[in-house]
């Protein structure tokens, strides 16, 4: 016997070396460290993994709430780029632009991508991982939570007096079955937790009655609620975003807009977007209305109101009038068009010198600051022995500072003059090479007017017309105005056309989002258990009841909750009797 016992021992039985009976041997904190670790001389021996082992360690990783949850503050900080740097997709001039200030830095952040922040390989990479991620989260913790909704609430424990929030209450039986009443105290309290929204299992036993009752899984379903719609979210905006596409023009009053490709400045598309699918409907900016304080009031020149009145033809359903306002967009075809922009679009005719019009184009001028000084360029191609580039600026209400430089004063037209510098020479578009509208490269060009030439820049109110320098012709500043006296220069809108049919779904999701996150963050998850006892010691018998309560994380009002649930259940009649 003894032999036997012996062997026992020193092959993972009892370390009786350390003097605890009950610690096997290969624990931890054996005497022999060498059982426990499984090496010989005692160091920590790991498990090999294998090839499947580590896909399934790296899974597990990937899936874990605390990865999803970084992989969604990465995504948040790697959109950031995205708002400091122009970004081709909505503003492709500003990239044009940003080379120009930063030769040096610019295509270095091509290179990593930072103009196409949202479409770039980096980006994507995160945004894939977080919809794994999310997915790998949803799905076996919604099997789990099915699981718990259709299990019972579990047997009530044996001692309730070692949970967390514990009341104890004692009812005498007067004349009557202590068993019986001690029973039908459970049904009441069965009765009052169902109504209270708990689903309640009833265990009975020797000499001890009781109900388990459980509340508080719609919390876990508003996690799960969050989650799904977060991974909706990301469908929606993945799978609508390669539909949706953005497009950009400048219309001029008097001129119409035409929903083709080829008619607008700037078009980006989503992956799945080629041109061919835009809605047929043509759109003419009538008038183009701004409302200016007064020069004598708290705020001269500042604009109150503005509206861009159109008129629409969509085929086969005639045409309808509306109006484009900040924030206002017209709702056309499935298609949202916003305003912008606003200016001066002046329209200028260019003869040469036999008299023939070689240009003749109401040609917007950008504005330059909140006085409307603008900026406008006119390219003559053909029609003169040279090609010609005019650059000029638009002053609505010119004045002269003491520089001698013009200036505008006030926004509206109350004094226009427009100014032109002419450059002769190559306009640069002749070998292919797209060139801005707005933009004259004067390299190659000679200056014939202004700066440091012998002539002055020519100088243009609305109906004048002057001679351009070295008898090449002649350039008139067209009066838009029914009649001689009045000033009218056109204006122009710039239109953003934009389609996103994904953004009602986006809406949805993130409305199940912060419904599903409310319901996590403010319903209490909590298990109740009443039991009742006979105690028939004393000369009379009496029913103990016991009321408990177990919260699944912080609950402070579970205290006050089992109180309640108590003073309740005491208060309340027997219907027995």
């Amino acid at each position: 016997m003894s032999n036997s016992r012996s062997d026992r021992s020193g092959s993972g039985g009892a370390d009786r070396s350390s003097g605890d009976p009950l610690r096997p041997a290969d624990h931890a904190d054996s005497a022999d460290p060498g059982a426990a670790s499984g090496g010989s001389d005692g160091t920590v021996v790991q498990p090999r993994l294998g090839g499947v082992g580590w896909l399934r360690w790296i899974w597990r990783q990937l899936t874990s709430m605390r990865t999803a949850l970084l992989l969604l503050l990465l995504l948040a900080v790697a959109a950031i780029p995205g708002s400091l740097v122009p970004q081709r997709s909505a503003d492709p001039n500003g990239v044009t632009q940003y080379y120009r200030d930063h030769p040096e830095l610019a295509p270095v952040l091509d290179a990593i991508q930072m103009f196409d922040v949202y479409t770039s390989a980096w980006f994507s990479a995160i945004y894939l991982l977080l919809f794994v991620s999310l997915i790998g989260c949803v799905i076996p913790r919604t099997q789990h939570h099915a699981k718990a909704l259709a299990a019972r609430p579990p047997r009530t424990p044996a001692r309730l007096s070692r949970l967390a929030a514990y009341q104890r209450r004692q009812t005498p039986v007067e004349g009557g079955d202590a068993e019986a009443a001690a029973s039908g105290a459970i049904e009441r309290a069965a009765a009052q937790l169902r109504r209270a929204g708990y689903r309640v299992q009833r265990y009975d036993g020797r000499g001890s009655w009781s109900v388990s009752a459980e509340r508080g899984y719609i919390r876990e379903t508003g996690n799960l609620v969050f989650h799904a719609a977060l991974v909706g979210v990301l469908i929606a905006v993945g799978v609508g975003g390669g539909f949706a596409y953005t497009g950009q023009r400048v219309v001029v009053e008097g001129t119409t807009f035409v929903n083709v490709f080829t008619d607008y400045s700037s078009f980006t598309g989503g992956r799945f977007v080629d041109g061919t699918e835009l809605e047929p409907y043509a759109m003419t900016l009538d008038e183009f209305q701004v409302e200016y304080e007064a020069p004598d009031s708290t705020a001269p020149g500042q604009a109150g109101d503005f509206a861009a009145q159109v008129t629409t033809r969509i085929p086969g359903q005639g045409s309808g009038e509306g109006a484009i306002r900040v924030n206002h967009p017209l709702r056309i075809e499935g298609d949202s068009i916003y305003l912008l922009g606003n200016g001066y679009a002046p329209t200028i005719t260019v003869r040469n010198a036999d008299g023939d019009v070689v240009y003749s184009d109401s040609q917007p001028f950008l504005p330059q600051d909140s006085n409307m000084t603008s900026l406008g360029i006119i390219k003559v191609p053909d029609g003169m022995p040279e090609q010609l580039g005019l650059v000029g600026f638009l002053y609505p209400t010119q004045s002269t500072l003491e520089s001698g430089a013009y200036t505008s004063i006030y926004p509206d037209l109350i004094n226009p003059i427009v100014t032109f510098n002419v450059f002769a020479g190559d306009l640069g578009i002749d070998d292919g090479t797209p060139r801005s509208v707005y933009a004259l490269d004067t390299e190659g060009m000679e200056q014939l007017t202004g700066g440091d030439t012998a002539g002055d820049s020519i100088e243009l109110a609305p109906g004048q017309t002057a001679d351009l320098p070295d008898g090449l012709g002649t350039v008139t500043f067209e009066n838009e105005a029914a009649t001689a006296e009045d000033d009218t220069v056109k204006r122009f809108a710039s239109l953003q056309v934009h389609r996103d049919d994904s953004a009602g779904w986006v809406l949805v999701f993130a409305v199940l989002a912060v419904l599903g996150l409310l319901t996590a963050l403010f319903v209490p998850r909590r298990r109740v258990w009443v039991k009742a006892q006979v105690d028939a010691d004393g000369a009379e018998p009496t029913v103990v009841l016991e009321y408990a309560g177990l919260a699944r994380g912080e609950d402070p009002t579970l205290d006050a909750a089992v109180s309640q649930i108590a003073d309740r259940h005491a208060g309340e009649p027997d219907p027995g009797r």
